[in-house]
């Protein structure tokens, strides 16, 4: 199993950020068929071979993934989009 773990300062408000982080849920979720609910300020996501969360707090975001056997592949493609979209929302 590969993991992703990316931590990302920022310096949105709390509803901000977190609605820049639904967007790049959105978008992923499109690409890739993930399915995502909130609990609270952490957003959770999963489908066959992938699963984690971003946690949104007040100057940080936490994104960890968890990749399955056959998508440990595309780490780094996967890593690198997560990466992009962050920037493209909280810039």
């Amino acid at each position: 199993m590969a993991v992703i773990d990316i931590r990302r300062s920022h310096k949105k408000p709390l509803k901000t950020a977190k609605a820049a982080v639904e967007r790049v849920a959105k978008s992923i979720a499109k690409e890739y068929g993930i399915d995502h609910h909130w609990d609270g300020d952490k957003l959770l996501f999963d489908r066959s071979g992938v699963k984690g969360h971003i946690a949104v707090g007040k100057a940080e975001l936490h994104v960890r993934v968890e990749l399955g056997f056959l998508m440990s592949a595309m780490k780094p493609m996967i890593e690198r989009e997560i990466e992009r979209k962050l920037d493209e929302q909280l810039d």
